[in-house]
């Protein structure tokens, strides 16, 4: 159904584009922390796969409301942020104090949800996250 209403773009690479990739390019670390967790490159959710590798976040049920608490902090608001933020909050009590931490980590880091991901994956991972991690200034 998220698919209809969305229409997330396919991602345009296969497991042997990403490996030939250069060392330490997103794109290889995408597919060596693909392989490392033994879980497909699914062409509807790499965008998704790439944010776990730079904002390092698991792909544990933790690491996933972690992720989407940074996004809600990050200012990206939408129903499956929204929703897994309050799933996570509600049922992972014991995890409230790592979320809150997340939201505030995206609240002060550069906005991605504008990036063009699919453009990044020759860039140097290592640039990335430092670019993300850049905080921002807010003169309140």
């Amino acid at each position: 159904v998220l698919k209809l209403i969305r229409a997330p773009e396919k991602f345009p690479y296969s497991r042997t584009d990403l490996h030939l990739l250069p060392a330490g390019t997103l794109g290889n670390q995408l597919i060596r922390m693909l392989d490392q967790k033994q879980l497909e490159l699914l062409p509807y959710y790499a965008k998704h796969d790439i944010k776990h590798l730079l904002l390092n976040y698991d792909t544990t049920d933790e690491g996933e409301v972690c992720l989407q608490c940074f996004m809600l902090g990050n200012g990206h608001i939408s129903f499956p942020v929204l929703a897994t933020v309050i799933f996570g909050m509600v049922t992972m009590p014991e995890y409230r104090s790592r979320f809150k931490e997340a939201y505030r980590r995206g609240k002060c880091r550069t906005a991605i949800s504008g990036w063009d991901w699919f453009t990044l994956l020759d860039r140097p991972l290592e640039e990335l996250i430092q670019k993300i991690d850049q905080p921002i200034l807010h003169l309140d």
